[in-house]
């Protein structure tokens, strides 16, 4: 069996319809959805871009793996997904978006070279790249934000796109009066991307794949990973006027979560693009542009799974979908996937496995607590592999596939390193103490600062929209105690004892004694008799004791 793990970048939970939304119909997600199961309650271990990938990629928490904001490098020697599927026997490919940085130095310390098999899986998140294309490729006075090569970019050229940087000046602008209109600006979110929607980064990408499908050999797992729905919001035609204002949903703020605010909340609600999605005529325009860049990813989808029907492959391909973190869309009085609301670390998960195994699950939803680390236990469980528990910190999702018992978690944790960010600064932190945690149980959330602040305590089950932060009072001290107590017990896992398994452990206990180490015996019949054989019997005697 293959694996086709999609993820779509900054895709919100509840922007599908099958997850309810009133206005955005999403047909081929629901598709999915109706061919396997939609897990409801699945949060990422961080809800910025790289840090959150790295957990996916690697199985493993961000305060193990130690990548915790964009452009940390994932260290040399962190075993990464491509790792243990090609241990099981199953190849691990890449078409789209990693957000990885290279460990330049520590392969430079090892002598790997970039070009050899193994240092390019090094420099690539263990995947063995298809076309990799990070799809930010802003441009600015000091050069690109991405200084990689871009394969869009590239392909644009080809087709005649005439700029220095055509995803800057048409797959993300529009036009006003002849001139470049760029999305960057929320003022122009309401205008056609000036591209061919062929052209645009959904469509290539999706063309990418079904060329990845048509020629692989299996058993082989293919991440693809679009850039959108990822700011900048602005879509090509006709998607750009599909949605109006009348189809955006009022944000979920209240005044109350302004009142006392906890600090570093303070302090995110006061930043740039919070201050922007405050505005309603942004919210208009912005919105309707996300639903359309929703909308088109799935049309393309659609494209993709039309392509696995008619070719005969969707009968032996599970399908993954899910994304890296949500968009606060000025929910909560904030924009972007900053802190922990149901918004940003919440993200849509849905799995179709063919197996006939599979089939009572089949256009179900599940509401146990899963993770993002819990897909790559899931996929070497799929390729028949064994589970390195000792390295992975999740747990595989078959069980739940195929309606199996299993033991479920108890709580989920996300981190966050914001130490580069303006708000840490404002705060007065130092970089070492600029770190969340989230711990949730299922009906309490809490979020821990680390600087000797308050927390924050939400009870979704009589506050599902966390407005009320029952932190700010006395009354739910115990289960303040609880959660942390979680945190606690978590902390104090067993992450970094990754070369010896437990089985490594259990054979290797009594070795020392069969090989003959015996300190500490005062007569000998305290071991098997075994164990000091070669130290009994007669000796020949070939010199002379001195009296």
């Amino acid at each position: 069996m293959n694996i086709l793990f999609i993820m779509y970048d900054q895709l919100r939970f509840d922007y599908l319809s099958c997850a309810g939304h009133p206005y955005l119909s999403t047909p081929n997600f629901d598709r999915v959805a109706q061919m396997g199961v939609r897990f409801t309650n699945a949060y990422v271990q961080s809800p910025i871009c790289g840090a959150s990938r790295m957990s996916f990629y690697t199985g493993r928490y961000t305060s193990s793996h130690g990548a915790q904001w964009n452009g940390f490098p994932l260290r040399v020697g962190e075993m990464t997904m491509g790792d243990h599927l090609r241990k099981a026997g199953m190849d691990c490919y890449l078409i789209g978006k990693t957000h990885m940085r290279v460990d330049s130095e520590g392969m430079a310390r090892l002598g790997l070279a970039a070009d050899s098999v193994i240092g390019a899986r090094q420099a690539e998140c263990g995947f063995d790249v298809v076309i990799r294309d990070d799809g930010l490729w802003a441009q600015g006075p000091d050069g690109f934000y991405d200084e990689q090569r871009s394969p869009y970019n590239e392909y644009l050229k080809t087709k005649g796109y005439e700029a220095d940087n055509p995803w800057a000046a048409h797959a993300n602008a529009g036009l006003q009066d002849g001139e470049q209109a760029s999305g960057w600006m929320f003022d122009n979110a309401d205008r056609p991307a000036n591209i061919r929607e062929e052209d645009s980064e959904t469509a290539w990408l999706t063309s990418e794949a079904i060329k990845f499908v048509d020629t692989a050999e299996g058993p082989w797992c293919a991440h693809v990973s679009y850039i959108k729905p990822h700011w900048p919001y602005i879509v090509p035609a006709p998607y750009h006027n599909i949605f109006e204002p009348e189809h955006v949903l009022p944000p979920n703020r209240d005044p109350v979560e302004r009142e006392n605010a906890h600090p570093v909340y303070d302090a995110y609600m006061g930043n740039k693009i919070a201050a922007a999605f405050q505005h309603d005529d942004v919210r208009a325009k912005v919105v309707p542009a996300y639903m359309g860049l929703i909308k088109q990813c799935d049309d393309h989808l659609g494209r993709l799974l039309d392509h696995l029907e008619v070719t005969g492959k969707l009968d032996d391909t599970m399908i993954v979908l899910t994304s890296d973190h949500g968009d606060f869309l000025g929910d909560h009085w904030l924009g972007e996937k900053d802190l922990f609301h149901e918004p940003s670390v919440k993200v849509p998960m849905i799995i179709f496995d063919p197996r006939s195994s599979a089939d009572a699950t089949r256009g179900t939803t599940c509401d146990a607590l899963v993770e993002a680390i819990d897909l790559v236990p899931t996929f070497v469980d799929v390729a028949g592999g064994t589970i390195a528990a000792h390295i992975l910190e999740g747990q595989s999702l078959v069980p739940f596939l195929h309606g199996q018992p299993t033991k479920t978690r108890d709580y989920a944790i996300s981190e966050y390193d914001f130490s580069t960010t303006p708000q840490a600064v404002k705060l007065g932190l130092e970089p070492r103490d600029a770190r969340l945690f989230m711990v949730f149980d299922g009906r309490f959330k809490m979020m821990h600062a680390e600087g000797g602040f308050r927390p924050m305590l939400f009870d979704l089950k009589i506050d599902p929209n966390e407005v009320h932060d029952l932190a700010k009072g006395s009354t739910h001290q115990a289960e303040i105690d609880r959660l942390y107590g979680y945190l606690a017990k978590w902390g104090r896992r067993m992450s970094q004892r990754v070369t010896r398994s437990d089985d490594d452990i259990a054979a290797m206990r009594g070795k020392s004694l069969r090989k003959g180490i015996l300190p500490f015996l005062k007569d000998g019949t305290e071991v098997d008799p075994e164990m000091i054989t070669a130290y009994r019997g007669p000796v020949a005697q070939n010199f002379t004791p001195e009296t």
